[in-house]
């Protein structure tokens, strides 16, 4: 616990077996109050090395997808009384070094998201971000702080933290089961006036961690441009939207 919260560490696997062991072995477990992996039907062993390191995991029979993964690690976390819940790869891709100082922010009231940007400060590319990431990246970002009327550096880092409040305030079933569900929940955030801070965080691109290949990475695009249209659309009243109405 830090100040009395109760913190949790999700974590959506999908063929995580190879990077697991070494993600879990840096993960701050003074603090921690518990850890839950969910296995999105992995193809390899990911939830047998889960196991044997104690983690709560859970299994899902058929691939729910990216979005899919992180609905049953929020839904599983608010039933276990988190206070702070932070979201971590298990492909090892994010430092879990990092768990301490998001978990400060939330659980002493500063923020109610913490994200962990790839592009505050340097060396993006350096860590290995393909180049046509890392200018799509600063593209949608300028243009979601346009649109959005909210100023980031990055929408579209993996490496999150909430307070409980977020997660009980925030339609995020209605959000998609694929990769855009990150962003529809962060427009969900913003629209909902909770206060989002960012902090540094090393890139780290190596041949054992997970990536979207470049078809999905252009449905990703459209669909973080449409989710910003909606988002200003809604907010002018000229059109509503499934995921805004409840806030």
């Amino acid at each position: 616990m830090l100040n009395g919260k109760k913190i949790v560490v999700v974590m959506p696997a999908y063929n995580a077996e190879q990077t697991l062991r070494k993600t879990y072995d840096e993960i701050p477990h003074h603090i921690i109050d518990d850890i839950v992996l969910v296995d999105d039907a992995s193809q390899d062993y990911t939830a047998r090395v889960s196991r044997e390191l104690g983690i709560n995991t859970i299994v899902h029979e058929q691939n729910t997808g990216y979005g899919g993964n992180q609905k049953t690690c929020y839904k599983t976390a608010v039933s276990l009384d988190a206070d702070i819940v932070i979201m971590l790869h298990p492909d090892y891709q994010y430092t879990p070094l990092l768990i301490t100082a998001m978990a400060s922010l939330l659980a002493e009231g500063v923020f109610d998201c913490v994200l962990g940007s790839r592009i505050l400060g340097v060396g993006a590319l350096k860590g290995g971000m393909p180049v046509y990431k890392y200018i799509s990246n600063r593209f949608l970002t300028a243009v979601q702080n346009l649109i959005i009327h909210y100023k980031l550096s990055e929408y579209h880092t993996g490496y999150r933290g909430f307070t409980r409040a977020v997660l009980e305030k925030i339609p995020y079933e209605q959000n998609s089961d694929n990769f855009v569900f990150d962003n529809q929940m962060l427009c969900q955030i913003i629209y909902a006036g909770f206060h989002i801070g960012e902090i540094s965080c090393p890139t780290r691109y190596m041949a054992d961690s997970s990536s979207i290949n470049f078809g999905n990475s252009m449905q990703y695009g459209l669909g973080v441009l449409k989710t910003s249209l909606l988002f200003r659309l809604h907010r002018w009243g000229l059109w509503r939207s499934d995921l805004f109405a409840d806030l």
